[in-house]
């Protein structure tokens, strides 16, 4: 079963999300923990949280993806930037035990001219501090497009990260795939899905995909952009998104939605696919390779 959903916003609480996915067909969705580009976060209402957590219990919801400000960078070359963005997710992550059993994604972050090792240390660093206070939520780190000094356009910095932070388990620290980031970074999701998998599974482990963003890209491959498009306006393709939308290795996860549309807009993409989830592969998607089909029991 495919299970999908987009962005939304929360300034109207944790349940009125809920009911708002339900709307569109959705049986996920993601949020920001507080304003997209930093800033103090609402109280929390925990009868609302608890709404929230029943009503996804209820419609049987794949984990939700809670999303760290995008201006967070914890290998900024200012202490003071690094020290906020550690400070905010701390609170997020305090903040998430409301609703319990679900992801915090966030950006890697961008050395800003230190270099990829310096970045990967810092990462690494605060999340040795962070990880043994996120209790019930998932950590995920996002996929790249490896635009400027952005750390974790490639599969093997963020295993360096997964390492520096001590290699903590799955259910602790994760990744979420960010289709248009691969895709961007150079990785061949529309003609090899399978071995840019392969990949990822040798890099990193397949048991750490916990999460895709499911977005198109106005890009080609390898650009290093990141520029997302709707799905079926951009170089990534529908029939691309067939493949991957039923890819074994991906099945059970949480699909987000990131694409530049509005509400009516995500409820058509998340009805085409379901739709491409349900029917016959479009493209014709190779069969599985071992590393990939063993990695599955564990993904």
């Amino acid at each position: 079963m495919l299970h999908i959903g987009c962005h939304l916003s929360c300034a109207k609480g944790f349940l009125s999300m809920g009911r708002e996915a339900l709307s569109i067909g959705a049986d996920t969705f993601a949020f920001f923990t507080r304003n997209p580009r930093g800033g103090n976060a609402k109280r929390i209402d925990r009868e609302d949280a608890a709404a929230l957590v029943e009503l996804t219990r209820e419609h049987g919801f794949a984990p939700l993806v809670a999303h760290a400000p995008y201006t967070l960078n914890l290998c900024s070359n200012r202490p003071e930037a690094r020290e906020f963005a550690l400070r905010t997710m701390a609170d997020d992550l305090s903040r998430m035990r409301s609703v319990p059993g679900n992801f915090y994604n966030f950006h890697p972050g961008s050395h800003v001219g230190q270099g990829v090792d310096v970045g990967v240390e810092m990462i690494g660093s605060a999340l040795r501090e962070l990880l043994p206070q996120a209790g019930p939520t998932t950590v995920l780190l996002e996929t790249m497009a490896g635009k400027g000094s952005e750390v974790g356009g490639r599969f093997e910095e963020l295993r360096a990260i997964i390492d520096e932070a001590g290699g903590a388990g799955p259910d602790v620290l994760g990744v979420c795939l960010d289709t248009c980031h691969v895709h961007d970074a150079g990785y061949d999701v529309v003609s090899d899905l399978d071995g840019v998998l392969e990949e990822f599974d040798r890099v990193i482990g397949l048991e750490r995909l916990r999460a895709v963003h499911v977005n198109d890209s106005k890009n080609p491959l390898g650009s290093h952009k990141d520029r997302h498009e709707r799905i079926e306006r951009g170089t990534i393709g529908v029939e691309a998104f067939g493949r991957i939308v039923r890819h074994p290795a991906l099945r059970g996860m949480p699909f987000i939605l990131e694409t530049p549309n509005d509400l009516d807009g995500y409820a058509a993409e998340i009805a085409l696919l379901r739709g491409l989830a349900d029917g016959a592969d479009p493209g014709g998607a190779s069969p599985l390779s071992g590393s990939v089909a063993e990695g599955i029991t564990s993904a």
